[in-house]
């Protein structure tokens, strides 16, 4: 058991979904990130053919265990989300063009959203957890994605998806199969319980 007076958690995420739901949550926590090259790290993953959950696992790895060798002692929690369509792995819009783009591509279409959370320590992954979301999309028409994305505004462009469910882009989908969090980029039951079962959090 930790004291948990004693224990710092540390979010590895400049995301501010991750950072609300930890929030929401009651989590004490501050943020440091890790400024990894995710492409760099991607790079010779996708070359050698690893699965869009496994990458997902292997960056959230390499945020939490950056960070961790910086903060002696701290609990810090890596998230990192991959969206895998058919063949290929979506990475966030650069542009409003590149998100009119990518939902025309996935409209009337079933993708997956590849969640993964670790948590490590002084350098090293004490847990992780790897969580799929099924997301179908309504068939909708050019003009739809003008107005939705006239009305969503940029902030689409922080998202694998160029969507948040938590917001307009639920309008977006015909049919959801999978866990909220999930598909917010944390998973974050998972998560709550291996920090009770460390005494990190009360129980």
């Amino acid at each position: 058991m930790t004291d948990k007076e004693d224990v710092d958690i540390i979010l590895a995420s400049r995301s501010p979904s991750r950072q609300a739901i930890l929030s929401n949550a009651g989590i004490p926590f501050s943020v440091h990130v890790s400024n990894i090259d995710e492409r760099a790290v991607e790079a010779p993953l996708l070359e050698a053919g690893f699965p869009a959950d496994d990458i997902a696992l292997l960056l959230a790895e390499a945020k939490a265990e950056k960070v961790s060798i910086d903060f002696p002692g701290a609990y810090v929690i890596g998230a990192d989300q991959v969206l895998a369509f058919e063949d290929d792995r979506l990475v966030k819009p650069e542009t409003m063009e590149d998100a009119r783009r990518q939902l025309l591509r996935l409209r009337g279409r079933t993708h997956s959203l590849h969640s993964a959370v670790v948590v490590a320590r002084d350098g090293e992954t004490k847990w992780h957890e790897i969580s799929t979301a099924h997301m179908t999309m309504r068939d909708f028409g050019p003009e739809y994605v003008g107005r939705y994305l006239a009305s969503a505004g940029e902030d689409v462009l922080a998202s694998v998806g160029a969507y948040r469910l938590e917001g307009l882009g639920v309008q977006l989908f015909d049919e959801i199969d999978g866990d909220y969090f999930t598909i917010l980029g944390l998973p974050l039951l998972p998560l709550l319980g291996y920090l009770r079962a460390e005494g990190i959090i009360e129980a």
